[in-house]
Order: structure tokens, then C-alpha cells, then sequence
């Protein structure tokens, strides 16, 4: 019985080690304190990060007589640039434009509109001028008060005529101002050594624009190197020339006035506004033959004009008003663009 009593207590003797023995390894370790990273040595210090940012503006510049001939072999010092008011050190492109060409023509089919649809139905022949180049294409944008995608990019001017003989009459609305914003976009998806320019054949005046704005606009042509070429339907006085012969003495205006004369002429007359700011063209037509000369003339003179780029010395983020002139009088009429934005280094 007390050999019994003793194996019995064996046998619990070797139980509970075992059991404690397991306990013990599944009982977590204590926590230790976490170890510090080492500290830098006190002599070593922290390399600055330098960001440097360079800007260059296009600026567009065409030169024309009196008789409407261009004036060619102008050099940098023949040219004269501000940029609100100070003089830049400029460079001029010595050869012309040769670049291939991304055109986007915007016609609108809104409002009275449909009084033109013959003479844009005429138009696809004349935009051979513009696609000389093989590689250079061309896409058609409708619009009233919003806008459509009619032909996406191509090469062939007469599947862009062939659309605009089937043009549709649209509502009452001519979104202007956002369908200059959709063409833009649709431009700088183009590569970047095309020369992009935007063809808008409208109305003046912006009517049903939902979604962009004046100073939203002004910034997005500012910012881009979209040339912009207006033919607009309204038979009224251009008032071009005097933008043309305007001295520029007063243009030294802090940005916030400038920013506002240009949303005040944009109510005016948007199309004109926007040619001028990138350099472009704004002219009127009531003719069938006034319209064709008008596409044509435009066509020749997006190919001759001078291409004047300059980093602006004055860092100023908004917007900035451009005078070009000739530092000698040739009596000859100077385009070129009025004004950019300039955006603040991210």
C-alpha cells in the first residue's frame, strides 16, 4: 500500500514539472525598452535640398507692312520686349515656324450660326494651308451651349469638310469660353514640338458657359503656347487696330488691375480678347469671299512670325502684360502676345 502511495505521488511529481515547464514557455518574455537609433555624430549636419525652376515664355511675334507683306531677317536686337514694362533679354528663332502643326477648329452651331453653315461648309479645302506638313493634323470641336468632339485628329482636310457640310443647328447658347478651354486641352495632348493653334469661328460674345470661367480661362491660355486664331460672325468694327497701335505707356498697371481689364473686355468681346493675349489674330467677316481671304490670311501668317522666348526676371506669380515693338520704326503693324501666366514653383 505505501509503495503504491509513493509511485502515486511520482507520478504527480513528474506532471506538474512537465506542466510548468510548458507554462513557462508559453508565457511571453518581459518587454524590453525599445533601443534607440543612434544620434548623429555632432559635426554632421543635414544637406539642404535646392530646387531650382526656370521658366520660358513663347511669344509669338508677327511683323507686317503696309502693303501686308511680312517683314523678314529681324534679329534679337531689332526687337524689343517688356514684361510689365522692364526690358527682357530676349532670343529669337532665326529661321520661321517649321514646326508641324496640331489645329483645332472650333465652329460653333449655335444661336444665328446656322446663317454661316455654307461658307464653314467651304472651309475644308482652305485647311490644306494649314497641313503642308505630313505629320501635321487637325480635329474638329462643335458647339452651343456645350461642346462636342465632331473628328478627333487627322490628317485629311476633307473628312473635316466632309462634317462640316453635315452640321446641325444647334440651341440658343454659345459656350465659348468653355469650349476654348476643352480645345486648349485637347491641344496639349498633342506632342510637344507641334505648334498647336486653336481656329474658333463664333459669335463674339460668350453666352451659356457653365463650367469655366474668365479668370480660370486666362490663366489656362497664359500658362499654354496655344496660338489662337478668331474669325468671328459679327459684321460690327473690329477694334483690333487700336489694341495694335496702343503704346503699351500705360501697361505698367499692377497685376490685379490688369487681371481685371482683361475679365472686362472678355464681356466685350471674348474672341478678340483671346487672340490677343496669345498672340494671335481676330478679324470679322460677312462675305463668303471676306471669310475664305480671312482663313487664308491666317493660315500664311501663323507660318511667319517670329519666335521670341525670354525668362522673365521678375518672379512675380500671376499675371503679366508683354509689349513687343521694333527698335526702329519700319512703319509695319506688330502681333504678338499680350500676356502670360505666371505660376509659382511647386
Amino acid at each position: 500500500m505505501r509503495s503504491a502511495v509513493f509511485y502515486l505521488a511520482a507520478l504527480l511529481t513528474i506532471f506538474f514539472f512537465q506542466a510548468g515547464m510548458v507554462s513557462a514557455q508559453n508565457t511571453p518574455p518581459k518587454s524590453l525598452p525599445p533601443i534607440e537609433p543612434p544620434k548623429p555624430m555632432p559635426s554632421v549636419q543635414p544637406a539642404p535640398t535646392l530646387r531650382v525652376t526656370t521658366t520660358e515664355v513663347l511669344v509669338p511675334t508677327l511683323v507686317e507692312k503696309k502693303d501686308g507683306g511680312i517683314l523678314y531677317g529681324l534679329k534679337p536686337s531689332d526687337f524689343i520686349l517688356e514684361d510689365d514694362g522692364v526690358q527682357q533679354k530676349i532670343r529669337v528663332q532665326q529661321e520661321m515656324d517649321t514646326a508641324p502643326v496640331a489645329l483645332v477648329v472650333a465652329v460653333e452651331e449655335g444661336g444665328a450660326s446656322v446663317l454661316e453653315f455654307d461658307k464653314l461648309a467651304k472651309l475644308g479645302p482652305l485647311l490644306d494651308l494649314f497641313l503642308s506638313d505630313p505629320r501635321s493634323q487637325v480635329a474638329l470641336v462643335g458647339f452651343d451651349s456645350t461642346q462636342h468632339l465632331i473628328q478627333d485628329y487627322t490628317h485629311s482636310g476633307d473628312a473635316v469638310n466632309d462634317e462640316l457640310k453635315r452640321l446641325q443647328p444647334g440651341d440658343g447658347g454659345a459656350a465659348i469660353l468653355d469650349t476654348i478651354s476643352y480645345s486648349v486641352n485637347l491641344l496639349e495632348s498633342e506632342p510637344k514640338e507641334f505648334r498647336r493653334v486653336l481656329l474658333l469661328i463664333s459669335e463674339e460674345r460668350d453666352h451659356g458657359s457653365k463650367h469655366t470661367k474668365p479668370e480660370k480661362l486666362i490663366r489656362q491660355i497664359g500658362e499654354s503656347d496655344v496660338l489662337v486664331l478668331s474669325v468671328a460672325f459679327s459684321p460690327g468694327r473690329a477694334e483690333f487696330t487700336h489694341d495694335v497701335k496702343d503704346s503699351g505707356d500705360d501697361r505698367t498697371m499692377n497685376m490685379v488691375s490688369a487681371l481685371a481689364m482683361v475679365v472686362k473686355a472678355f464681356k466685350k468681346n471674348v474672341t478678340r480678347e483671346i487672340a490677343r493675349m496669345s498672340g494671335g489674330e481676330y478679324t470679322t467677316f460677312t462675305s463668303d469671299k471676306r471669310f475664305e481671304a480671312r482663313v487664308v490670311d491666317a493660315a500664311k501668317h501663323m507660318r511667319n512670325r517670329y519666335l521670341i522666348t525670354f525668362s522673365p526676371s521678375d518672379p512675380t506669380p500671376g499675371l503679366h502684360s508683354i509689349r513687343v515693338r521694333t527698335a526702329q520704326d519700319y512703319g509695319a503693324r506688330i502681333i504678338a502676345r499680350a500676356n502670360y501666366w505666371l505660376t509659382p514653383p511647386q
